[in-house]
Formats: C-alpha cells, sequence, structure tokens
C-alpha cells in the first residue's frame, strides 16, 4: 500500500507535516468559501426574487442584479490587490494570513448580528464580502505555499495539498446542503469565524517549520525580467511586474483564457439542462453532475495530479485541462444530448480544481519573491475578475444571439479555437518554467 502511494504521491518524511498542515489550512479556507458561497447568493437572489431591483429606471430581476454585483466584484478586486500589495511589502506568509484572517474574523461577528434580517446594505456588501473571502484567502495561500517550497518540492507537495482544496470543497458544499435549513446564517458565520482561528494556528505550525528547516525557495534569478522598484500604487506594482516579464504574460493567458471558456460551457450546460428537463427534475440533475464533478475532481487530485507533474513535469498537467474541454467541447458538437452537455461541467470543474490549480500554482515557485506576493495578486484578483465580466458579456452576448437551443452546440467552434491559443500560452509558460528549473539545480 505503500509503494502504490509513494508512485502516485512521492513525499519525503521530512515533507509530511508541511504538506499535512497546508492541505488542514486549504481545506479549511475552500471550507469556509463553499459555506459562504450558497449564503451569500440565496440571501441575495430571495431578497431580490419577488419584486426585483431597480437602477434608476431600470427594472432588473434577481439574476440580472446578481450579474451587476459581479461587474461590482472588479472594484472590490482592485481594493483586494492593493490592500494586498501593501499589506505584502512588510508581511509575509504566517503573518499575513494572520492579518486577513482576524479581519474575516472581525466581519463574520458583525455581519451575524443583522445577517437573520438583513437590508439592501447587508444584501450587497455580503456578496461582495463572499467574493473578496475567496480573492484573498486564496491568494494569501497560495502566496504562502508557493514562497515556502522549491520547484522539486512543489511537483511532490502539490498534489496532497491541493487535494485538501478538493475535499474542502465536497465537505462544505455538502455540510451546507444538509444542515442549511437547521442553521440560521448567523450560525454559519460563526462558525466560519471558528474556521478562522484555526487557520491561523495551522499556518503559524507550517512558518515555524518553514523558518526552521529553510525550506523557502531562492532562484538564482527571476522567471521574468528585473522586478519592478518598491514604491508607489501598490495596485499597479504588481501590474509593472506581470507586463515587464513574458513569462507572468503567458499565465495571464492562461488564467483569462480558462475564465472565458468556462464562462461559454457553463452556459451550454446550463441551456442543455432547461432545454431537457424541467421542474424538480433540473435540482435532482444539477446534483447528480456536482456530486460526480466533485468525485472526479478527488480522483485526479489523488491519483493524477503529482503522478503527472513529477513524471512528465509541468508543461503535461497544464495540458490536462483544454485537452479535456477540447476533447468534451468537440463531443458536444457531434452529439448535444443531456449527459454530453452535462459532461462539459465534469471535464471542467473536475480538472480546473484539481490539476489545473496544483500546476497553475507551481508556475508561481520559481518566480521572484515581489512575484509571488505582488504579480500574482494582481493576476488572481484583477486578472481573473476581468476575465469574468468579460466573460459575463461573453454570455449576454450569447443569450441574445443564440436564444435557440440548436445553436447552443456551435459555441464549441469558439471554445475549440480559444483552447488553441490556451495550449500555446502552456507551452511557453511549461517551456521557461523548465529553464529556470534547470538554472536553480
Amino acid at each position: 500500500m505503500s509503494n502504490a502511494l509513494k508512485r502516485v504521491m512521492d513525499i519525503r518524511r521530512e515533507e509530511w507535516p508541511l504538506a499535512l498542515l497546508m492541505f488542514g489550512y486549504f481545506f479549511l479556507v475552500i471550507t469556509s468559501f463553499w459555506i459562504l458561497k450558497p449564503i451569500k447568493k440565496s440571501l441575495f437572489i430571495g431578497f431580490y426574487q419577488a419584486d426585483g431591483f431597480r437602477l434608476a429606471d431600470w427594472a432588473m430581476t434577481a439574476a440580472q442584479a446578481e450579474l451587476l454585483a459581479k461587474v461590482l466584484n472588479m472594484g472590490v478586486a482592485l481594493v483586494a490587490v492593493t490592500v494586498f500589495s501593501f499589506l505584502a511589502r512588510r508581511w509575509h506568509r504566517q503573518q499575513l494570513t494572520a492579518i486577513f484572517s482576524v479581519f474575516f474574523m472581525i466581519c463574520y461577528g458583525l455581519y451575524s448580528l443583522t445577517i437573520n434580517h438583513p437590508g439592501d446594505l447587508q444584501v450587497w456588501s455580503f456578496y461582495l464580502f463572499g467574493d473578496l473571502f475567496s480573492t484573498l484567502m486564496v491568494a494569501t495561500f497560495f502566496a504562502f505555499l508557493n514562497d515556502s517550497v522549491t520547484s522539486d518540492r512543489a511537483k511532490r507537495l502539490y498534489g496532497l495539498v491541493g487535494m485538501g482544496g478538493v475535499t474542502g470543497g465536497a465537505f462544505g458544499s455538502t455540510f451546507v446542503r444538509v444542515w442549511i435549513d437547521e442553521i440560521p446564517r448567523s450560525g454559519w458565520l460563526l462558525i466560519c469565524l471558528g474556521i478562522a482561528a484555526v487557520i491561523v494556528l495551522l499556518a503559524a505550525a507550517a512558518g515555524r517549520i518553514i523558518d526552521r528547516q529553510n525550506w523557502a525557495a531562492t532562484p538564482p534569478e527571476p522567471a521574468g525580467r528585473p522586478e519592478a522598484p518598491a514604491g508607489g500604487n501598490p495596485a499597479l506594482e504588481g501590474a509593472r511586474l506581470v507586463f515587464r516579464s513574458r513569462y507572468l504574460l503567458a499565465i495571464v493567458a492562461i488564467v483569462g483564457l480558462y475564465e472565458v471558456v468556462s464562462q461559454v460551457m457553463d452556459f451550454q450546460f446550463t441551456a442543455t439542462v432547461a432545454h431537457y428537463l424541467e421542474g424538480d427534475a433540473i435540482g435532482r440533475h444539477f446534483s447528480t453532475v456536482y456530486a460526480i464533478t466533485n468525485i472526479t475532481a478527488m480522483v485526479v487530485q489523488l491519483f493524477l495530479t503529482s503522478f503527472i507533474m513529477t513524471r512528465f513535469g509541468l508543461s503535461a498537467a497544464l495540458a490536462v485541462l483544454p485537452i479535456a474541454i477540447l476533447l468534451g467541447s468537440a463531443g458536444f458538437l457531434v452529439v448535444p444530448i443531456l449527459w454530453m452537455g452535462s459532461l462539459l461541467n465534469t471535464t471542467d470543474n473536475g480538472f480546473s480544481y484539481s490539476i489545473n490549480q496544483s500546476a497553475k500554482e507551481a508556475l508561481y515557485v520559481p518566480t521572484t519573491r515581489e512575484e509571488k506576493y505582488k504579480a500574482k495578486a494582481f493576476i488572481d484578483m484583477f486578472v481573473q475578475r476581468f476575465a469574468k465580466v468579460l466573460a459575463i458579456g461573453v454570455s449576454l452576448a450569447i443569450t441574445t444571439y443564440f436564444s435557440e437551443f440548436s445553436a447552443v452546440r456551435y459555441l464549441g467552434f469558439f471554445t475549440l479555437a480559444v483552447v488553441v491559443v490556451w495550449l500555446i500560452a502552456v507551452r511557453y509558460a511549461g517551456r521557461r518554467f523548465r529553464e529556470v528549473e534547470a538554472r536553480s539545480t
């Protein structure tokens, strides 16, 4: 059994304490995310479902108002990247984790006082707060992790560590589904408050291991050009670093193109289910597909991620998701039936939450500390949200020009074209990663 485990997850004895602590850290961050996500969405949609939302003379449905809230998340992302970059000038790893965790603990406490009987202010601010949590805490976690290991260790550890996020998603979503009617919203926020306190403890323990064993990676030279000087507007520091490095721009392409493709595939999935099913059957089918997707993500993360990253390299690992999407979209083009359309969700989220997440984060390991904290924050908090807004525009255009289900299948041609560009970015980023990794050994 130990030999079989070693083949898929080659973690050395001295690396297990850090791997397990970071597994727990990521598990709790994603668990909190999946507690907040359905609460913020149901609170928002439920609040405006009956009467809608009026913006000047525009009477918006609850769904349209949510699209507006997603656009406003761009502003939240800009504030987040500014604050993150400013604090990252001085604080790193467990210190940055503690700062943001305490901030969210205070927010949980304040929201718990009003969330059971909210008004417009609480509904809108809590929706944005939920997105802010994922933006800051996931970015903080990976900045911590990427600043703590070498490229060689990343290939071995990221499979298990990423498994923490996958299992956290499955656990958090299932936990909420089972207990959503029994626990009030204020109770869920107090649960998240307790989870945040545990995250601080896990981060502190992991930080002590890293500091004691001096595991942090310090590459001989950055993956791109020399660092941008510190100072000035913190929100622009990460942008300057990104635009000075072709390597980081390749990561921007990987992140941004995925967001656009994912939104299109989600529309195809939703349109397919709505076309073939109705009533309660829709909810049951969604639950079934999401369960299959979570199981797929766990299997991929456990048996394939570390194996592919260590045996075949980062380029191969990064290519798994776009190739899976290419095959799934091509299949839906040929056979646009219910389960083929549902497979689009599994090929997207089943691989993006597992192997693609781990491989994408490993790209930051050979970069400088400035790039790990500031450039990555700009990409994860601003570029990703900008791509989401772009994808919202694409989806609105889709609903206008592809109102008939018979035309939905042909969106696969758009997806296939984007995937080709995506694979070019993957090839370039993987080659540059290997070059920097070779210089550091």
